[in-house]
């Protein structure tokens, strides 16, 4: 099956070519909010809540001086860049305030990199007026997301009947977690239901037992193969999540001629996509509430299908989450990354990306397209035992959709050809 990131790959050509990685005030801070995050062992879902808040601010901080794209969330801003700011200063100000916000965990490290920033800079009003600047942004879109629904107490959940979700092994929890991202406000998206898929294949179709059959066979703990234990390790992490691994390859790939503001405007647009993935994913997963392959294989005798076969001791891979299996949420939120940097870069680029999910040295994999990372990881996903191959196909459709989404509606150039 194509999905649709192969078309999101090429309908938003290349906007500046890959080239060797160079430290700016842009990237700096990048990579200190995703060392925050991986010291902290932020989990996934937050992160991108967290990640998207800071590079929004350090974008529209940076780009409200240069004035190079339209912001991307004016509408929360009651006031305009000083004339003169600084833009170094206005990245650094605004990541500082985000972080210190959202991840005060960190905070003598976001202290440590503020001093280093402020030590590369000239003592000017140039400076004091972007510090400021970038203060003023930051908190004005940390405190529009504050209400954003990420805090929500939705009503209690309803287990229902097999072959709805069901708790999973070890842990049983009797909730499904995060479900409040169902609702939550989008970034880029109309709606969180904007890119919902059709409903998961009926349990007696050829696509349920196909799929069936591969997560029971790769994805068993007691068979699967080395190589496909190391897969599925690599893209699920100890302490690195989605976000910590994609924002290190946007890191690797920024041209060193770009501008200030391009960096963050693909860091902001990167990490949006994801956010939204997330949004986006988990309104499906609440819509349909579909049980995971740990269920569905021990309780195969009463799906209707005589073509899947029940066993009662099959235990995955790797732990089942303790959310809907229907569509797969790293496939989603990794296609939304690959589909924003693709845009950028080319589907055709090399890139390594890095994981603690494995020791060294294989704690890194070098892929030449885009596309075959996002196939890498819905094998990982079925590998590991906690998805089906449809539900990754679904979710690498709608993180396209989301990135593709992204890229035309938010941060266009200002004053672009009508010709």
């Amino acid at each position: 099956m194509k999905t649709k990131i192969l078309i999101a790959l090429i309908t938003v050509g290349a906007l500046t070519a890959p080239g060797v990685a160079r430290a700016d005030v842009v990237t700096d801070w990048n990579k200190t909010m995703v060392d925050a995050l991986y010291a902290t062992h932020t989990v996934p879902q937050p992160s991108t809540r967290i990640a998207a808040v800071v590079q929004a601010s350090v974008f529209d901080a940076v780009n409200g001086i240069a004035r190079r794209y339209e912001q991307f969330h004016p509408e929360v801003l009651n006031a305009t860049a000083p004339h003169g700011a600084s833009r170094r200063a206005a990245a650094a100000s605004a990541a500082y305030t985000a972080l210190s916000a959202l991840l005060p965990a960190q905070q003598a490290a976001y202290d440590a990199q503020y001093a280093a920033t402020l030590a590369s800079l000239p003592k000017s009003q140039a400076v004091d007026r972007g510090l400021a600047w970038g203060q003023t942004v930051a908190n004005a879109i940390v405190a529009w997301r504050s209400t954003d629904g990420f805090t929500a107490v939705l009503p209690p959940y309803v287990i229902g009947p097999l072959p709805f979700w069901q708790p999973t092994p070890p842990a049983f929890a009797a909730t499904p977690v995060f479900r409040q991202f169902a609702t939550m406000t989008p970034w880029t998206m109309a709606a969180s239901g904007q890119f919902l898929p059709p409903p998961p294949p009926a349990l007696t179709t050829a696509r349920y037992t196909t799929d069936f059959q591969e997560v029971e066979s790769i994805g068993n703990a007691a068979t699967a193969t080395q190589a496909n234990i190391d897969t599925a390790k690599f893209w699920n992490g100890q302490f690195d999540t989605v976000v910590t691994m994609w924002n290190r390859v946007a890191e690797s790939l920024e041209a060193p001629q770009a501008k200030l503001v391009d960096h963050a405007r693909m860091l902001a647009l990167l990490n949006a996509s994801m956010a939204d993935a997330v949004i986006s994913i988990w309104n499906a997963k609440n819509t349909y509430n579909a049980w995971r392959p740990v269920t569905a294989i021990r309780n195969a005798d009463m799906d209707g299908n005589p073509a899947t076969a029940q066993d009662t001791t099959w235990t995955p891979v790797l732990t089942t989450p303790a959310h809907q299996e229907y569509p797969s949420g790293h496939t989603g939120v990794s296609s939304a990354a690959a589909g924003v940097l693709a845009s950028f870069y080319g589907n055709r680029t090399a890139f390594t990306i890095t994981s603690d999910g494995l020791p060294a040295p294989s704690n890194a994999r070098t892929y030449t397209r885009f596309s075959d990372a996002i196939a890498d990881v819905s094998l990982a996903r079925v590998a590991a035992g906690i998805h089906f191959r449809f539900s990754c196909d679904v979710a690498a459709d709608m993180g396209a959709d989301v990135a593709r989404q992204a890229l035309r509606t938010e941060m266009e150039r200002r004053h672009k050809s009508k010709g």
